[in-house]
């Protein structure tokens, strides 16, 4: 039987500095000590984007202070944690940089072994710390670096069945926002302007939509939201909001095609997994949505009502948890300690790009550091 185990995770991959306390007993249950977050959304705000630099400065800043205080608040010290989690990629490498080397010198000092966590793991098994899934499950991960479908067949093992062959849904929703004069982060601004908007005023492309792979394409709808808005310049707040409305239309019913897509071709591969159908345990088969654009309601009620039309359970764990934190990574930490997992040494080195499935196909950017996740 799998002990009692407590981890340390630490999140440093992007623009969120983090660190968390979390628990996992014998039969698996978790419990969360501690989460502690700190965004430096204002720092890049005027930007429009995140800048490398000044992210990994702050995280150099606060990370120390962010430990201890999670440390504070799950009322353990370093002598009550049976390992260290830290992210050590994908993401942007000066940041990786600050967490990793963070956690190897816990490690060292405090004698505990050090896990090197990919951060989209984190994501990918999220719902099994919120929801206490089951294997095999899909999840789709929308964030503003990846949008991808990924077969989660157990701790350590991913299929990618989709991805994007240009922009990060997430990018999309920024790049429009920014486009249309809207404040950064990219996404909440669209989503409060389409409110208002007339979805149907503009038809933007729906890309891929209808082709039998399972990808995803969102700068070509970015290219159309560009035209569209140069051709009826300058723009009323009413023409902001109709183009959001209708490019967010665009966008729900590309997911609807691409995943529901996927959904049957998990039910081709996985036919036992459903009720009535072999050695199934009545739990359905879930679909998870995890990344910052999970966040969005119209896309959640267009994949709530795909996952209910095709007898799937639609997992979208909380919000805090489907953005950047250290919750996940040290959950990841757990989940590969209670596999009986090796630690990483301490030689271990982040990674600015790094694939759950290193055998799916790469489609774009390969570089120096690898494939793109």
């Amino acid at each position: 039987m799998v002990p009692f185990l407590r981890i340390l995770g630490i999140e440093t991959s992007c623009d969120e500095t983090a660190a968390a306390v979390v628990e996992r007993d014998a039969e698996g249950q978790s419990n969360v000590l501690s989460d502690v977050v700190l965004s430096q959304l204002d720092e890049h705000s005027a930007y429009g984007g995140v800048v490398p630099e000044i992210a990994a400065r702050a995280h150099v800043e606060a990370l120390d202070e962010l430990i201890e205080e999670a440390l504070k608040r799950a009322n353990v010290s370093l002598n009550d944690v049976d390992a260290i989690a830290a992210t050590s990629g994908p993401g942007l490498i000066g940041g990786l940089l600050v967490g990793l080397m963070t956690g190897k010198a816990i490690a060292r000092a405090a004698g505990k072994p050090l896990y090197a966590i990919n951060h989209l793991e984190g994501h990918a098994l999220t719902a099994r710390l919120t929801d206490g899934l089951s294997f095999p499950y899909l999840m789709l991960l929308v964030s503003g670096g990846h949008t991808q479908l990924i077969l989660v067949r157990g701790v350590g093992q991913y299929e990618r069945w989709g991805t994007t062959i240009d922009d990060a849904l997430g990018e999309a929703f920024d790049k429009t926002a920014k486009l249309l004069g809207l404040p950064y982060p990219g996404g909440p601004a669209v989503e409060r302007m389409a409110r208002d908007g007339n979805p149907a005023r503009f038809d933007f492309p729906r890309p891929l939509v209808g082709e039998a792979r399972l990808d995803f394409s969102f700068s070509g709808l970015k290219t159309a939201v560009r035209q569209a808005a140069q051709d009826i310049a300058p723009l009323s707040d009413q023409d902001v909001a109709d183009i959001c409305a209708s490019f967010q239309k665009a966008v729900s019913r590309t997911l609807k095609d691409r995943i529901g897509r996927g959904l049957l071709r998990f039910k081709t591969e996985f036919p036992a997994t459903f009720p009535g159908t072999g050695p199934a345990t009545g739990e359905k088969p879930a679909l998870v949505v995890a990344g910052g654009v999970a966040a969005n309601l119209e896309l959640r009620g267009t994949l709530q009502a795909l996952c209910d039309k095709n007898g799937f359970r639609f997992v979208a764990p909380p919000l805090h948890l489907c953005t950047d934190n250290a919750v996940m990574i040290a959950w990841a930490g757990l989940e590969r300690m209670a596999t009986g997992a090796a630690p990483d040494t301490l030689d271990v080195q982040p990674r600015s790009r790094w694939p759950l499935d290193s055998n799916a196909e790469t489609l774009i950017g390969f570089g120096k550091r690898g494939a793109k996740a």
